[in-house]
């Protein structure tokens, strides 16, 4: 045990592990910024046109689109990262995806643009899903294919680890703007700065990431056979049962995320009366949680396996939907917080071993393709329309319906796991 740890400290693995943490921490910073921007602001702004009461639906809308376009990235960006390489792949993403968040900043409203700025807001989302469909899948491998034996679910961890750092970036900073500007201020540019400000983590990424080099199982695969020539046929053709289990093996976490940071700062602002800078000061008290969450699944599945582990975290999303409409909506901002802190941890459980279960479930030569397909097709069915039906079942009976579809989503990824079986990688 003594001597991966020794391994782990040489400055090559400290880079490679920045690397993978730092560009999902932009990923997710670029994805939370758009989600509190559309919980809080966008309706107004891009739908003036619009009844107050779908303003917010709408908004969740352009949430949506990404999670449409993933799809269509991991195809894109997995074909090539299986092809030419994990290392110049995962630039492109990064630039594509970051370059989109910067370009929010500059959007004309309604106002200003009538049609148009609803337009080129679902244009830049689409160019956000995009350039996520490559990201987390060629972080996950730039970890768990260059970590030492024993310790892929702990190297695996740094992408998920990205998530919370992203997020108390994004919603610290709105909490902070909250606090400091007029609520008429930040309506009329505040919103700007967080999308501007991406810039910085996006160049950090880049720099960290033109410094790597290819993946040793990239390398090994490539000097066994030439690289296929279309990986996606290649998956769907040899491995449609790893495919379709992953992919729901996925919707669990995306759920419980977006239930309880989008959908929950949107409807604990509008429908329960709380301040913007009180729910956001309880999201940002329960992230850490999830951060405990991802460290220890990652022990725990390097000790057992990770498939073991995020069967374990299905179950506790269960019972984490039941416990959602008596604390959410209990009126007090402590049991709120309560929610958001056991949801938010229950989310590391069947999020933090994903990064070393995923990769498992396919070989070298077409894992890239089948991990961003798996992953991004799974954020379709379990994060992208979430927000938006929470909304609609919020709606029509309270928070009851939402904790059960919450759970039911658990189930859904509990049965997809079960038959699965990993080989090592």
């Amino acid at each position: 045990m003594s001597q991966p740890l020794a391994g782990a400290e040489t400055p090559p693995a400290r880079r490679i592990l920045l690397a993978s943490l730092v560009g999902t921490a932009v990923e997710f910073y670029d994805f939370y910024i758009y989600a509190t921007a559309a919980s809080l602001v966008f309706g107004p702004l891009f739908f003036a046109d619009a009844p107050p009461a779908a303003q917010l639906l709408l908004s969740y809308a352009t949430f949506a689109i990404a999670f449409f376009t993933r799809p269509l990235g991991a195809f894109v960006f997995g074909h090539f990262g299986d092809r030419i390489g994990r290392k110049s792949t995962l630039v492109a993403s990064l630039m594509l995806m970051g370059g989109s968040t910067v370009a929010i900043a500059f959007l004309p409203t309604y106002a200003q643009a009538g049609w148009v700025a609803p337009l080129l807001l679902c244009l830049l989302r689409f160019g956000q899903g995009f350039g996520l469909g490559g990201e987390w899948g060629g972080a996950a491998l730039l970890a768990v294919e260059n970590a030492p034996p024993g310790w892929r679910a702990r190297w695996g961890m740094f992408p998920q680890l990205g998530a919370p750092v992203g997020f108390l970036a994004s919603n610290g900073l709105f909490l902070i703007l909250g606090m400091t500007l007029t609520p008429e201020q930040f309506l009329a540019w505040g919103w700007r700065l967080p999308f501007l400000l991406s810039v910085i983590l996006v160049g950090l990424g880049l720099w960290v990431r033109l410094r790597l080099t290819e993946t040793p199982a990239f390398a090994a695969a490539l000097a066994e056979a030439p690289p296929p020539q279309v990986p996606f046929a290649e998956l769907i053709r040899r491995h449609p049962r790893e495919t379709i289990g992953g992919t729901f093996a996925v919707v669990a976490c995306f759920a419980v995320f977006y239930i309880s940071t989008a959908f929950a700062l949107g409807y604990g602002v509008t429908a329960l009366g709380y301040s913007r800078q009180a729910f956001l000061g309880a999201q940002l008290g329960a992230i850490g949680f999830m951060a405990l969450g991802i460290v220890l699944a990652g022990f725990w599945s390097d000790r057992t396996n990770p498939r073991r582990v995020l069967m374990r975290g299905c179950l506790m999303v269960v019972a984490g939907g039941l416990m959602m409409a008596p604390m959410l909506g209990s009126g007090s901002l402590f049991l709120v917080w309560g929610f958001l802190s056991i949801a938010l941890l229950m989310m590391g459980f069947v999020y933090g071993p994903l990064g070393a279960f995923l990769p498992s479930l396919f070989p070298a030569r077409v894992r890239y393709t089948g991990v961003s397909v798996a992953f991004n097709v799974g954020g379709i069915i379990g994060g992208g329309l979430t927000p938006l039906i929470a909304q609609k079942l919020a709606d029509q009976g309270g928070l009851t319906p939402v904790g059960i579809y919450l759970a039911a989503a658990a189930l859904v990824s509990f049965v997809a796991l079960a038959p699965l079986k990993p080989e090592a990688l």
